[in-house]
């Protein structure tokens, strides 16, 4: 399970030059499929007069990172592709980059298009901030009073955060905790109840 993971602070931009032709790179953090159609959207009638809009993205969807990239007219791999490699090595996710370029009027062949576009994607993500993100799962758990000792002292152990703590003909505690300690967690309460307590998750 997915504790953490890091992404970007805030955007980055770059540009670099090659035989005339201008690539201008844009790196955002994103978090859905949503946003990405936004930006590329917002950066298409910005920048509409450009002749290419090649781009790249790595979405985390639950525990899985979903990876996209497209050359937008250019040779086949030749931008999308480099844009990814880039993402993929910085291990950044829920990111976009695009690459938009002005045809300068000399061909730069494969090879310099891929250098063209990987180095306009590097240099935007050299000047983004990254930072690490902590995933937290919410747990909702119900409890009688008398049992109470031995559920804080489970929270405690597990350096839970405690969200909000209600008190009824049933306890309600609220907490947080990193995703890869969830079924540690609910046993401990389990164990340290007498199997009194109930759990739900909250979205």
């Amino acid at each position: 399970m997915i504790d953490s993971y890091l992404t970007l602070a805030k955007p980055a931009t770059a540009r670099v030059n090659r035989k005339k032709s201008r690539f201008l790179g844009f790196v955002f953090p994103i978090d859905s499929a949503e946003r990405i159609e936004e930006k590329r959207a917002e950066l298409r009638r910005t920048y509409r007069d450009a002749t290419h809009h090649c781009w790249a993205s790595r979405l985390l969807c639950d525990e899985l990172v979903i990876e996209s990239a497209d050359d937008d007219g250019e040779p086949a791999g030749s931008s999308g592709p480099p844009i990814l490699h880039h993402l993929s090595g910085a291990d950044v996710v829920n990111v976009l980059a695009v690459v938009v370029r002005y045809y300068g009027g000399t061909k730069l062949g494969v090879g310099g298009l891929i250098r063209a576009y990987g180095d306009t994607a590097q240099e935007a993500l050299a000047k983004a901030t990254v930072i690490r993100k902590r995933v937290t799962v919410h747990l909702q758990v119900s409890y009688p009073p008398e049992v109470t000792s031995g559920v804080m002292a489970t929270l405690h152990r597990f350096n839970a955060q405690i969200e909000r703590i209600e008190y009824d003909a049933l306890a309600t505690a609220v907490v947080g905790l990193p995703p890869s300690q969830g079924d540690r967690f609910r046993e401990a309460v389990r164990e340290a109840t007498g199997a009194q307590a109930t759990m739900e998750v909250l979205a």
